[in-house]
């Protein structure tokens, strides 16, 4: 692969009406998954008493993900159709994934419970990192950070229809907000498509042009991987360990925070489980203005910055680690920094990757470091924690962000040259 340093693409412009018509599909998709995590341990615990059992269904989706996401990302950029790459699996899908989702709550014995959960998880993974893929897709290189900013602010807004159906409905009517997660899901994916209309973006038609003029490509998933690990330039390769470790540290701060405030700060249970709410309205009011300069000033530097913010604000909590005011501005800090590193992680690899006609493979690369990191981080912690005092805590996750901080340096570039060469045959159908 040509190391040569290529020149910043020129700018132009950005497609807000695609950046927000993908949005709603990954809303749809993350607010049942939100109620997914939220209710579901509660109605596997009509079955059984055991935490750790109940914890190992709960934590079956992510390690299915790790398997089919990058799958169904493969066989979804080899896909051509009257409908487009993304939107046959995601028609597909998308019913299947309500109808087994609307089970969940009549399921009339634990096995049948655990079979429909898994079935669940299987669907719901298979289009999971397709919609993504949408959000590269129909996106130029230098937009895709505000594009992905306003998926994850999208996803953010998931918790709170999550909190509003079990506050207002679930006491109600348990099954009556699994249905209401699932037709909102289905109208959002609706609305998506036929407003999308994958086949007659230009995005598609500049895929299947670069078919017509470079031939199909025939890359196999393993040699995908494998050009990863043996590409001279090893910027993708540290991309991917920067993800796994600093998406542990985030994830442990998000599994261990509450506990984190009872052991060490005293606080009451609930008071303790509301600390992560002024983290997440941090992460929400930054995440827009740090796409934009990420775009605007490069995606690495805005990644370090942020990762340092992060480290600042673990600091400021493990100093100050008997206060709990001084735990939540320094929670708050850390989650504003996150943002910088979780609007750009997804849109490195992307841009990194040797075609625009892998972006979904990408994206399911992206899904398993973030697997990864969001289930060895926490335990990685966890353990840590056990072998000296909850008052490490943060001193532990400043050590993880500085780990994640030297990982980027390894990142030498932000653009493939292979990808950017492909943009000849964007332009024509941007023009349109």
């Amino acid at each position: 692969m040509n190391s040569a340093r290529p020149e910043r693409p020129p700018r132009r412009s950005f497609q807000l009406r695609l950046a927000l018509l993908v949005a709603l599909g990954v809303f749809a998709q993350e607010s049942v998954w939100n109620f997914h995590d939220a209710q579901t341990p509660v109605t596997l615990a009509e079955y059984s008493t055991s935490i750790a059992l109940i914890g190992l269904i709960m934590g079956l989706d992510n390690i299915v993900g790790i398997f089919i996401q990058p799958l169904m990302g493969y066989f979804s950029d080899r896909t051509r159709s009257r409908w487009g790459r993304r939107t046959p699996f995601i028609v597909v899908g998308v019913p299947i994934a309500a109808l087994l989702f609307v089970l969940i709550p009549l399921a009339p014995s634990f096995p049948i419970l655990i079979a429909i959960i898994v079935l669940f998880s299987l669907t719901a993974n298979s289009f999971k990192p397709l919609t993504e893929a949408l959000i590269a897709d129909n996106q130029l290189p230098e937009h895709r950070s505000k594009a992905n900013a306003v998926g994850r602010f999208a996803s953010g807004l998931t918790i709170i229809v999550s909190a509003l159906l079990s506050l207002f409905v679930v006491d109600e009517s348990v099954e009556l907000a699994y249905v209401i997660a699932a037709v909102v899901m289905v109208a959002c994916f609706a609305i998506l498509l036929l407003a999308l209309r994958e086949q007659r973006t230009a995005a598609y038609r500049a895929v299947v042009d670069e078919d017509r003029a470079l031939g199909r490509d025939t890359t196999g998933l393993l040699a995908v991987f494998k050009d990863i690990f043996t590409d001279r330039d090893r910027s993708r390769l540290f991309m991917v360990a920067a993800v796994i470790v600093t998406w542990g540290a985030w994830a442990s701060i998000r599994a261990l925070l509450s506990l984190y405030g009872v052991e060490q700060l005293g606080l009451s249970r609930g008071e303790a489980g509301g600390m992560t709410l002024p983290a997440s309205v941090a992460f929400l009011l930054v995440i827009i203005p740090v796409a934009i300069l990420s775009d605007r000033y490069g995606r690495r530097r805005m990644m370090r910055i942020g990762i340092v913010v992060f480290a600042v604000g673990a600091l400021i909590a493990f100093v100050l680690n008997t206060s709990t005011v001084a735990t939540l501005v320094g929670v708050l800090i850390a989650a504003a920094g996150f943002s910088g590193f979780a609007v750009n992680a997804t849109v490195m690899l992307w841009n990194l990757a040797p075609s625009q006609r892998l972006i979904g493979v990408y994206t399911g690369i992206f899904a398993v470091a973030q697997a990864i990191g969001s289930s060895v981080g926490p335990a990685t912690v966890g353990a840590l924690v056990d072998a000296t005092d909850w008052s490490f805590l943060m001193l532990f996750l400043v050590a993880l962000s500085l780990v994640g901080l030297a990982l980027t340096f390894g990142v030498r570039r932000e653009y493939a040259p292979s990808q950017l060469a492909e943009e000849k045959y964007v332009e024509a159908e941007r023009a349109e």
